[in-house]
């Protein structure tokens, strides 16, 4: 990929959602809410401070985490959709 994000910014890429409900219903495409899911797949450098610091970002590639339901800016790079979002948007990571 030929795209690296700056500062406290990642890109994910949404994690797919089931799509069936534990009762076994099949929900279909048009009543699916995006997933509030993902991967992050790029980081940013890390947040510069007033007095030119870097502090590292707490996520890393690989990571699954959750997000906020509007957070982040949507695009499309080599036919997949991303996500780009600075790290306070993010909630938390999710352990395996």
């Amino acid at each position: 990929m030929k795209f690296r994000p700056l500062h406290d910014r990642v890109m994910l890429r949404r994690v797919d959602v089931e799509e069936t409900t534990k009762g076994g219903i099949i929900i279909p495409e048009t009543a699916k809410e995006k997933p509030m899911e993902g991967e992050i797949v790029a980081v940013g450098s890390g947040l510069k401070t007033e007095d030119g610091k870097v502090v590292s970002l707490d996520v890393k590639v690989g990571d699954r985490v959750i997000f906020g339901k509007w957070s982040g800016t949507e695009v499309k790079l080599d036919g997949i959709d991303y996500l780009i979002m600075k790290e306070s948007d993010i909630m938390g990571i999710l352990n395996a």
